[in-house]
């Protein structure tokens, strides 16, 4: 095996769940401020996925006292405490730009319908 991709397979994380764009998740971000630590939680849709190895990121967006807030988090972060899928949303698309243009109840997804 080439000593790069043992060396990527050593620092990904397999703990993370399956979800993809649309859904709702919630991330549980390790905040370290000076000597004390504290989980961070940040809820939004998923905009966007990035695959890759070690360097594979999501976008979550939420909004926050009316105004937008997206951001970038590293799939394999050791940082991450842990992501939980909250609601499977139902997209046809992979990237969901066009969600910062959309106000109130047009910023919604739908949710996946389970039978």
């Amino acid at each position: 095996m080439n000593i790069i991709k043992k060396i990527e397979l050593e620092q990904m994380r397999l703990d993370i769940p399956k979800f993809k764009s649309g859904d709702s998740v919630k991330v549980h971000m390790r905040i370290v401020e000076g000597e004390k630590e504290r989980i961070q939680v940040f809820h939004g849709n998923v905009i966007r996925i990035s695959r890759g190895t070690t360097n594979a990121t999501f976008t979550v967006r939420k909004i926050s006292n009316g105004v937008g807030v997206e951001r970038v988090f590293p799939m394999h972060s050791p940082f991450i405490d842990r992501i939980e899928v909250v609601q499977q949303g139902r997209v046809r698309r992979s990237r969901l730009y066009y969600l910062r243009n959309l106000k109130g109840k047009a910023a919604r997804i739908k949710p996946l319908k389970t039978w």
